[in-house]
């Protein structure tokens, strides 16, 4: 088996500790070298995941051995890297939101078109066993014509005095992060996406209503889609315990998911909790799918790499592509648009 070698291009995000403290264990796969602007966080970790540190994020994208690299910088700075790492042949797997403007999403979409590398969004609902049956019971028509869909995805980071200071700041600065709104809200974007295709209008309210120190904590987003679907996206950063996650309402039965989220997932729950029910007319009770559910958070972040490295292998074609990408990306602006705007806007933006 040929392992795939990888770079990681920043450490400024999270999400690329965990996926690294994933990937060390991978029997198909080499964590290989680093690069970050951060020299002291560079090499902390390189020398945690046995990795090479890099000074300049040149050097990394010139070693041929390289097969792949994970972009995990602030997300401003996505597509400068998106660029630098397809025109040197590498395949891609970018952390969400893929980028803070549309026109840095067409940015990456042109790189990846021109030079044919293999690239991939880091949206964990998709790896998800709960959100894997639930795509596949509305697509086998499991509740008949879907009218109305509410799905939550929180997390409760801003509580934590800690989260954005240092190496987490940035995260709460708009130029490179928008907001946090628009940093967490884009996986339950993919979600909707996902699930019922493109959206056709969006109204919503976006604000700073618990924390002070962030542009925004917590939105409410209406879609309306092709077929007339309602799909109300809550995302809040500041939530501290929730179960139920997913409600979708067909003419000919009802999905229940719970355990789905941040909150969801970090709380007590039963020895014999189940994630998934279905229920139709007639039955005297719920279909229950017996699906695992993930211990943690990070559990579910730590789901994203493998899928990766079965595509670029070339075992899957299993990918959230760039243009898909961006599709997360304005539904999320075009909710900033409509709470700034207070009106409902229209896709495409």
């Amino acid at each position: 088996m040929k392992k795939v070698t990888l770079g990681i291009l920043s450490h400024a995000h999270g999400h690329a500790n965990i996926y690294c403290n994933a990937l060390q264990h991978f029997p198909d796969a080499r964590l290989a070298a680093c690069w970050d602007d951060n020299p002291t966080r560079g090499q902390r970790a390189a020398d945690q995941f046995g990795m090479e540190y890099h000074s300049d994020a040149d050097a990394l994208l010139a070693d041929p051995q390289i097969d792949a690299v994970i972009i995990t910088t602030e997300t401003n700075r996505h597509a400068e890297f998106v660029e630098r790492a397809a025109a040197a042949g590498k395949a891609i797997l970018c952390q969400k939101p893929m980028a803070t403007t549309l026109e840095d999403c067409d940015r990456i979409i042109a790189a990846v078109e021109r030079y044919g590398v293999k690239f991939s969004m880091a949206y964990q609902m998709r790896h998800d066993p709960a959100n894997i049956q639930i795509k596949k019971l509305l697509d086998e028509g499991a509740v008949g014509r879907v009218f109305a869909v509410r799905r939550r995805h929180s997390i409760g980071v801003l509580l934590n005095d800690h989260f954005g200071t240092g190496d987490s700041a940035w995260h709460l600065d708009p130029t490179a992060n928008v907001g946090m709104f628009f940093d967490d809200a884009t996986h339950a974007a993919d979600w909707f996406y996902w699930m019922l295709g493109n959206p056709t209008s969006v109204s919503a309210e976006i604000d700073r209503i618990v924390v002070e120190r962030s542009p925004d904590d917590t939105g409410c987003a209406l879609y309306r889609f092709p077929q007339g679907e309602l799909g109300m996206l809550f995302n809040s950063s500041t939530t501290v315990a929730a179960v139920s996650t997913t409600e979708i309402y067909g003419t000919e039965g009802t999905i229940q998911h719970d355990y789905g989220d941040g909150p969801s997932t970090g709380i007590p729950r039963p020895d014999d909790a189940v994630p998934l029910r279905l229920i139709r007319p007639g039955d005297k009770e719920w279909t229950e799918f017996p699906i695992p559910i993930p211990d943690s958070h990070a559990e579910r972040i730590a789901a994203v790499p493998q899928p990766f490295i079965d595509y670029v292998r070339g075992l899957s074609d299993q990918t959230i592509s760039a243009r898909e990408g961006r599709v997360a990306v304005e539904m999320v602006l075009g909710a900033y648009r409509a709470a700034g705007e207070g009106r409902r806007v229209a896709f495409p933006l």
